[in-house]
């Protein structure tokens, strides 16, 4: 970089993620423009936050710019709002990198999702974007920074357009900004409300009372005072806190809208003392699947934030939201240091117990006042509710709904919970939704000692596929798995109470002990006169498929249907077999191609055998195969070929009907 281009202003172009993304907020994607004042604070206080922690290892990072704190004043003569803070600040780089690109994988879909979403502000306080929500009540920005310890200070300014400008700060705001960064927003016409003192006071009280820094607003007279309480609510009494002050809390935290499903607010004293505040929300957060799977629970050390990638509950449980203040732990800690600390790990385990120990106690109480409510009280106690506009108590079901194909993540990867995060699994089943598997064994049918599931990428798929038809034969319920996590967690040996699970497309399974739901349906076992017996067609069947498939055999699972395709008993699920194929890890192994011997289309194929009708015989075996597979939803490797052949059946049937 010149000396010149260090020294004279410059224009760059937005990213065009960010260009899009102010595009949406100049033309205000949503009615709810206070979140502007939460985030620009917010952001202010992780400056502070940061700044106090690199002035642990550098004392002299403080020496000016005074006391951490976040001012705003309001301009009414000039129409500008300005939020400025006293923490740690930006260079000329860190500026053009900070807020003229988004760094952030998925920002395309975010943006595109943002656009059509109801609850905007929802989405740009968790994508953590909050910066360019201020483009909703200001058509000019000016940011004035200096980095803590730094000698100059710089200018970026933008209308919202296509770029922004970086200059050296004039003397005037230079001087205004002895360390941190001043936010000077010059308001739209329809904006002027937030130069109002009670409105700045409303948006401060509601969103940012708890952040820890003072918030100074500047009145006309010129003397700031503070407005916000910037205590510690962790560190407070549960005693002392009303239910909104735990909701103010949480939309601080987590960036959301929504209430709280779940609050576990208490003090760990022993070997270690901490304070923990967390928090389950109610909604997804747009984050939740991401592939770096990072959590957001941040840890303070005596009220000095540190990190919030120090990891403190497994990915499984990244949903929470919160704060752990620990007593114990050196203020100079490092990121590093933090993942082999044994005193870390150990709050780790005990949080990670006590959340799951929550959760536990909140579903087993749902499940208490379902069986005490009859339906109808129910259903009327919640009209009741609602009109008189009461906040929902906590609903374990809907933290489920919002979470639970993360946290079922738990069961593979964590063998010490394994039981736990199976107890509160709820799985859609051929009985209902919502089940867990302490209702599938309570409702066990004679003689059955398996929990069965079913994988695939659809409850209606699942639900017509003829894997199911001797289990609903017999009234046996069988689990529906559509998450994607289903597939890896079903691949290792696991049970419930004593009953292990077992999958319908994978191994042999019998249910001939199990009673029919109708005794009348009960199908003769008598193999009709003259027919080819079991073993011949599936000798048959296997010559004629070769490598297609590993086996051939007389399946016990289909009533109805004339053939399915499973996997053997070791190895992979048919599920998981297509879903690492997909990716690119390995074409599996050949299926087992299962045959219900007492299909008219298998008893065609003896009879073309037996007439010595070769033709009819190879079609015959390969339509089996290829509608198995339509029916797992697969493709036929050959779609003309296949094709051709159901024409070519076609077409023999109609003659010989003539």
């Amino acid at each position: 970089m010149s000396t010149e281009a260090q020294t004279t202003a410059q224009t760059h172009p937005f990213q065009a993620e960010v260009a899009e993304l102010l595009r949406l907020m100049v033309h205000s994607v949503y009615s709810e423009t206070d979140i502007f004042l939460r985030e620009l604070v917010s952001n202010g206080s992780d400056a502070c936050d940061k700044l106090r922690y690199e002035a642990i290892a550098k004392p002299e990072l403080m020496a000016q710019g005074g006391a951490l704190a976040i001012r705003i004043r309001p301009d009414a003569a000039a129409g500008t709002l300005t939020v400025a803070d006293s923490g740690i600040g930006m260079d000329r780089q860190e500026l053009i990198d900070n807020l003229g690109t988004v760094a952030r994988s998925g920002t395309r879909a975010f943006i595109s999702r943002l656009s059509e979403a109801k609850d905007g502000a929802g989405l740009i306080g968790q994508f953590g974007v909050g910066f360019y929500s201020a483009f909703m009540v200001a058509d000019r920005i000016e940011v004035t920074s200096r980095r803590a310890g730094a000698g100059e200070a710089w200018t970026w300014t933008s209308t919202g357009g296509a770029g922004f400008e970086i200059a050296p700060a004039d003397e005037a705001q230079a001087a205004r900004v002895p360390r941190g960064t001043e936010i000077v927003l010059h308001l739209k016409a329809d904006a002027k409300r937030f130069l109002e003192t009670y409105e700045i006071e409303r948006i401060v009280s509601t969103y940012s009372d708890h952040i820890l820094f003072p918030i100074e607003l500047v009145g006309q007279e010129g003397e700031p005072r503070q407005i916000n309480s910037a205590s510690a609510l962790w560190q407070r009494s549960k005693s002392e806190l009303k239910p909104e002050d735990y909701t103010q809390a949480y939309r601080s935290v987590s960036g959301g809208f929504d209430e709280p499903a779940m609050t576990l607010h208490y003090r760990a004293e022993g070997r270690l003392s901490y304070a923990v505040l967390l928090f389950v929300p109610s909604v997804a957060s747009y984050d939740l699947l991401d592939p770096s799977r990072k959590g957001h629970v941040k840890l303070y050390v005596r009220r000095v934030y540190i990190t919030d990638e120090a990891a403190l509950l497994p990915a499984y449980l990244r949903f929470v939201r919160g704060v752990v203040d620990s007593e114990d732990l050196p203020l100079n800690i490092s990121r590093e240091m933090l993942q082999n600390n044994p005193q870390v790990a150990q709050m780790r385990k005990a949080l990670t117990g006590r959340v799951i120990a929550e959760l536990e106690s909140l579903a087993t109480k749902e499940a208490k006042d379902s069986k005490a409510e009859p339906a109808e009280q129910s259903e009327d106690k919640s009209k009741e509710d609602k009109s008189k506009d009461q906040a929902e108590p906590p609903s374990y079901a809907k933290i489920w709904e919002a979470f639970g194909r993360v946290f079922k993540e738990g069961i593979y990867e964590d063998p010490e919970r394994r039981d736990q995060v199976l107890g509160l699994s709820r799985f859609t089943t051929t009985v209902g939704d919502g089940r867990s598997l302490k209702q599938y064994v309570a409702d066990l049918k004679p003689n059955q000692t398996d929990i069965y599931y079913l994988v695939g990428d659809s409850i209606e798929r699942l639900k017509s596929n003829p894997k199911l038809e001797a289990a609903r034969a017999r009234g046996i319920e069988v689990l529906l798995l559509t998450d994607p996590v289903d597939a890896f967690w079903t691949s290792s040996p696991l049970g419930f109470d004593g009953k292990p699970l077992k999958s319908l497309s994978q191994g042999e399974v019998d249910f001939s002990l199990v009673p029919l739901v109708d005794e009348a349906a009960k199908p003769d076992d008598a193999a009709p006169s003259g027919a080819v017996d079991d073993t011949a067609v599936i000798a048959i069947v296997k010559a004629a498929l070769g490598e297609r498939v590993s086996d051939v055999r007389a399946s016990r699972r289909l009533t109805d249907s004339a053939a399915c395709l499973v996997a053997g008993g070791h190895g992979p699920d048919r599920e998981l077999e297509r879903l690492l194929a997909r990716h690119n890890r390995g074409a599996g192994a050949a299926p087992i191609l299962e045959l219900n011997m007492r299909h008219a289309l298998v008893k065609a194929l003896a009879r073309a055998k037996e007439a010595a009708r070769e033709a009819d015989v190879e079609d015959l075996a390969a339509l089996l195969f290829e509608e198995a597979r339509i029916l797992d939803g697969e493709v036929p490797d050959d779609p003309a070929a296949f094709t051709a052949r159901l024409n070519r059946l076609v077409m023999r049937g109609l003659a010989g009907a003539q």
